[in-house]
């Protein structure tokens, strides 16, 4: 029992995690001497038990909050330097932008008018913060779900022309032409999805500006906020990407006209203007770990059959959107955006977390030097030889925790509750025992 409570606790909480039959032997390579073996036969749970790492609240909370914490300090170390970025980081130019999705038709919502006051919708209600129909048509009939999902489709699209457009309108502000453009200054950012309450995909992005080698560089006096902000503005308007024609209709995809960009100097971020490092950090990290699961009521996981969906409890206004999604994956002019496979996901198939080469250090850097830290915590202490051959072979031999090693695991966080009674009155004793 203190073994296998062992190689739970090694699992930091996670709850679903990967289990792998087969074997592991370190050999000196000079002697052939056997320096150690593993078999998953041998070890308590019957299996090697590896973190799931999913960033999915809903699915892991234990590794999402891992996930969650390298977001955090992927956001801050390109906002105030450290873990390989310069301190000087923090005296560039940089801003928080929020960029949203276009109208497809009024939805239920909360306007607020002059001190914050709650305006009626358009529909005559004074809705409730919590209220369950936010974010839904007023009209399903009249709401555009065609275009909402395949906006979502080209939302990554969309993030990569607006790119594009942005270091032509900071370079035109500077005077200059995109080719002398890259040896003077440079544009870096990271940016996280967030599903608003509709369905639709917006972005959060820290965006900077740096000098023509990266964060280790100053920028060029003319780099201002200022200057930042405007050229965001134009390329924003600027942004389109042409979309299919369906049954005679064009669909071209711009971004929202509403887009909320503010300076990061200082202050709180719920007062004034001005953003601390620290709060948009925690801001951006927030939404790392959520999806459409969270805001819209769908699905944290791909359908196999759309038969599925009838068992399932999604909202209605979900429920429309992804058999849109569906409908439109069977069309072979829109393979390539594979509707089908991210019908969960509304459409939008991007990655929800990115940023650009040198804005800061790495979630894979971030995971290398835990990893790192945790081999010298239980390193022997006995000298190993500078390089050693590994002979290793697993294989998949499932997902999960069995009910006794899930009541188990539960008993070792305080902030997680067991889901399963204890299997055997023996098995608790050994537990308390331990």
């Amino acid at each position: 029992m203190p073994a296998l409570l062992r190689q739970l606790r090694g699992l930091g909480g996670c709850g679903h995690p990967i289990r792998l039959d087969g074997h592991r032997t370190e050999i000196h390579p000079a002697t052939g001497q056997i320096l150690s073996e593993l078999h998953a036969t041998d070890l308590p749970a019957g299996h090697l038990l590896v973190r799931c790492n999913n960033r999915r609240t809903t699915r892991c909370p234990a590794c999402a909050e891992t996930y969650r914490r390298d977001t955090y300090q992927l956001i801050t170390t390109g906002l105030r330097g450290g873990k390989g970025t310069p301190e000087h980081v923090a005296t560039h130019p940089r801003v928080f932008a929020t960029f949203t999705a276009p109208s497809f038709g009024p939805v239920h919502n909360r306007p607020t008018g002059p001190g914050k006051t709650v305006r009626p919708c358009r529909c005559g209600t004074r809705h409730p913060d919590d209220a369950a129909e936010l974010g839904t048509p007023i009209n399903p009939d009249t709401y555009d779900y065609e275009a909402a999902v395949l906006w979502n489709a080209h939302a990554g699209a969309l993030w990569r022309r607006f790119s594009i457009y942005l270091r032509r309108e900071i370079a035109k502000r500077a005077g200059l032409t995109q080719r002398a453009f890259r040896h003077h200054a440079r544009i870096s950012f990271a940016k996280v999805a967030e599903y608003q309450k509709r369905g639709a995909v917006h972005f959060h992005a820290v965006i900077r500006l740096d000098g023509p080698t990266g964060s280790d560089a100053p920028p060029p006096a003319w780099a201002t906020v200022d200057l930042l902000t405007d050229a965001i503005q134009a390329a924003t308007a600027k942004t389109t990407v042409h979309g299919p024609t369906l049954d005679g209709r064009p669909h071209t995809f711009t971004l929202g006209k509403q887009l909320d960009i503010r300076p990061i100097r200082s202050a709180d971020l719920d007062g004034g203007t001005a953003l601390t490092e620290r709060a948009v950090a925690a801001y951006i990290a927030k939404y790392a770990t959520k999806g459409a699961e969270t805001a819209t009521g769908t699905l944290d996981r791909p359908l196999k059959f759309l038969a599925e969906l009838a068992q399932l409890d999604v909202s209605d206004h979900a429920r429309r959107l992804i058999r849109t999604a569906w409908t439109l994956g069977a069309r072979r002019d829109l393979e390539h955006l594979r509707l089908r496979a991210w019908a969960h996901m509304l459409g939008f198939r991007g990655h929800f977390s990115t940023k650009t080469r040198h804005y800061s250090t790495t979630l894979g850097a971030l995971r290398t030097a835990r990893a790192e830290w945790r081999r010298l915590q239980t390193e022997s202490p006995a000298p190993a030889p500078a390089t050693t051959l590994v002979l290793s072979h697993w294989t998949f031999a499932g997902t999960g925790l069995t009910p006794g090693e899930e009541w188990l695991s539960a008993s070792l966080s305080p902030d997680r509750q067991p889901t399963h009674e204890p299997p055997a009155h023996h098995e608790a004793e050994g537990d308390a025992q331990a």
